[in-house]
């Protein structure tokens, strides 16, 4: 989705004041959700709210802290009807002048401690943050109430189709079995 379908909303780090905290409140009209709930493969966005605070952290680091409320439409993955999700979540971030280290040797990378830091750039994009928070937080499944997902079985012609009964981990030993005390009982 374009920026410029959402409100201005950037702040510039060298105009906020280190002393206290700069209010936000972020809320996309009607056509931005729009444009929004497409980007987000959403059916409808109903509403959308992003509030908080950006302060000083640090000499040199900002961070922020916000309130994520949302009511998303999303089809059921089980039966394609409309599925109302209500969010309201929490979102924080800090905004470092100088990311952490981390080591990528070939065997094993060790990532940062801090999963909300970012680097610190010229603003700080609260448009981004809404659009991250809110595709982090919808539901990847959303499920009609008392929607149940039956057993599909596919396979080749000709060819007998793996259940998932079949794909239990001990099923090949439980038919093992079976045919033994099936020789057993001859």
């Amino acid at each position: 989705m374009s920026q410029s379908s959402l409100p201005q909303t950037s702040l510039r780090v060298a105009d906020l004041p280190q002393n206290r905290p700069t209010a936000f409140e972020v809320k996309p009209d009607a056509g931005a959700l729009i444009a929004l709930a497409e980007e987000l493969d959403l059916q409808q966005i109903k509403k959308l709210v992003f509030t908080g605070e950006v302060r000083a952290f640090g000499d040199t680091d900002w961070e922020l802290k916000g309130q994520l409320g949302a009511t998303v439409v999303q089809p059921c993955v089980v039966t394609l009807s409309p599925v109302t999700t209500r969010l309201d979540e929490p979102v924080e971030r800090r905004f470092l002048k100088t990311m952490p280290e981390f080591s990528s040797d070939e065997e094993e990378v060790e990532m940062p401690d801090d999963e909300n830091a970012e680097p610190l750039q010229s603003h700080i994009d609260l448009n981004a943050v809404l659009q991250e928070a809110l595709a982090l937080l919808i539901p990847q499944f959303p499920r009609a109430q008392g929607a149940q997902l039956k057993e599909s079985v596919f396979t080749e012609a000709g060819k007998k189709a793996m259940t998932d009964e079949d794909a239990r981990p001990f099923a090949g030993l439980a038919a093992l079995r079976d045919q033994l005390t099936a020789k057993d009982d001859e």
